[in-house]
């Protein structure tokens, strides 16, 4: 495989066959493409949340299943470091032995020769040590509301911690370790062309070369229905919050309402207050025994008294925030056939921030300049991103321009695990709608019920884009043949 500047001048039908596996939140996608020397077997990405029960088993069927279809990756894309998407790697990498990688694509912001990609890691760490320590002081706190807030919060890290604790890099380096070679993939980089491929190019879309776009995760003018503020800001004040002993001046804690000196420590007097009472005690332990403690054998519900761990609240921003900005992150490749002009688009998870750096680019081949509007205005296959949440698809920069009339698209979602994640509008309904008005009803979605009620599914096949359709009856797959 080599990248270069024009792709060759051979042509070919147009067709790819791509198995979506059904997994729920998560992707795994499997592509097939005729290559002069036989079938061409892409990978992209291998994951299933952490939250998915039974997910460890789920994998590891989806191994079984692509050994089964074919023993050689000749790519594998992942496209980044997010656990629903690489978490396969590590939890079935027994089911894997056996299968033969030959090169591996990674976006810049991994690279570990990248001096920006080490400043982001580094950004990351702190970020997370930040929202480990909130999760521990959750989790030891007297109060069952503070207790559901760090399971809530735990939820929201599953893009970054495994069922048993694994750290997301861990699972990433195992991906990378499967291939004979790793590339690092930037949108500065020409169109790539596969050599033993005839008639494919491929156009690197994202992640941004700018940093800062990485902060944008909404912006109401592009998105479909009401956007919310957002940004990477809240990592040095959850650091800085009271408590957590990352960021403490020779002072004490500057991050404290009030002066060291005054007042008293909370669970000092709490501990106080549990021993029986003693003639001549302060005041203040008197009263934290009878409004916050016990009262004899019964405890008080003493929950919507306390203010002292109300800080804690930022940590679910900055838990979704930095989701966001990962996602921010991804490896977005455009797949153009060279006869028909045709575009399949696989963007990762790809969010505002990365959206819109797309329309900053432009290639030249042949004396003819492509642009990223072109490409979507060619697109008639989207595996839509970030499951279809709300900030994962544009309107007028996006979706708007998909104005082909074979357009078809997949989303790799399960409405009710998102719910169980706190992700209320997961696939969003605005984008959802949009989606099927664009694409005629060709919308796949991996919890559609006739994947596994053997019903039909809603539009016919062939139609449009998809030439033909199968199905793992249980639900574990769906297969489309794309042209």
């Amino acid at each position: 495989m080599s990248r270069t500047t024009q792709s060759s001048d051979h042509t070919t039908d147009g067709k790819m066959t791509i198995r979506h596996y059904c997994q729920g939140i998560g992707d795994c996608h499997l592509l097939r493409l005729a290559g002069e020397d036989g079938p061409f077997w892409i990978l992209i990405d291998f994951g299933v949340h952490s939250s998915v029960k039974g997910g460890t088993e789920v994998l590891r069927a989806i191994a079984k299943d692509i050994l089964a279809q074919t023993k050689k990756i000749d790519l594998l894309v992942v496209t980044h470091e997010h656990w629903d998407h690489v978490s396969g790697f590590l939890y079935a990498a027994e089911a894997l032995e056996g299968l033969d990688v030959d090169e591996v694509w990674m976006p810049w912001t991994e690279d570990p020769q990248n001096p920006l990609a080490r400043r982001l890691d580094s950004y990351k760490g702190q970020a997370f040590a930040a929202l480990r320590s909130v999760m521990g002081k959750l989790e030891r706190s007297g109060s069952p509301a503070l207790r559901t807030k760090g399971e809530q919060l735990e939820s929201l890290l599953g893009f970054e911690l495994g069922a048993k604790g694994d750290r997301v890099r861990t699972a990433r380096n195992k991906a990378r370790d499967l291939a004979k070679s790793v590339t690092y993939l930037a949108p500065s980089d020409a169109p790539l062309h596969l050599e033993s491929v005839p008639g494919l190019r491929i156009f690197v879309l994202g992640p941004p070369l700018d940093a800062a776009l990485f902060n944008i995760e909404t912006r109401t003018s592009e998105m479909y229905g009401p956007g919310m503020g957002g940004g990477w800001a809240l990592a040095g004040t959850l650091a800085a919050a009271p408590g957590l002993g990352i960021h403490r001046s020779s002072g004490g804690d500057w991050g404290a309402p009030f002066d060291s000196q005054q007042g008293a420590d909370l669970n000092t007097v709490l501990s106080q207050a549990a021993q029986p009472a003693e003639e001549g005690e302060p005041e203040v332990i008197d009263f934290v025994r009878n409004h916050y403690a016990s009262e004899g054998d019964v405890e008080l519900d003493d929950g919507w008294r306390r203010i002292d761990a109300d800080w804690l609240g930022v940590a679910e921003d900055l838990a979704l925030q930095l989701d966001r900005g990962v996602n921010n992150t991804s490896l977005v490749l455009a797949f153009e056939f060279t006869d028909s002009g045709r575009v399949v688009l696989f963007p990762g998870d790809a969010q505002v921030g990365n959206w819109l750096s797309w329309h900053n680019l432009s290639w030249t081949i042949a004396e003819t300049t492509t642009t990223a509007g072109d490409l979507l205005s060619r697109t008639v296959y989207f595996k839509v991103a970030h499951h279809g949440s709300e900030n994962a698809t544009l309107e007028e920069k996006g979706l708007e321009l998909m104005t082909h009339p074979d357009l078809s698209a997949f989303i790799p979602t399960n409405k009710e695990q998102a719910l169980k994640v706190g992700w209320k509008h997961m696939p969003y309904g605005p984008i959802l709608g949009a989606l099927e008005r664009r694409a005629s009803g060709r919308v796949i979605r991996a919890d559609d019920n006739w994947l596994t009620t053997g019903k039909e599914p809603a539009f016919a096949a062939p139609s449009g884009s998809i030439r033909k359709l199968n199905h793992d009856p249980g639900g574990l797959w769906i297969e489309l043949e794309i042209g």
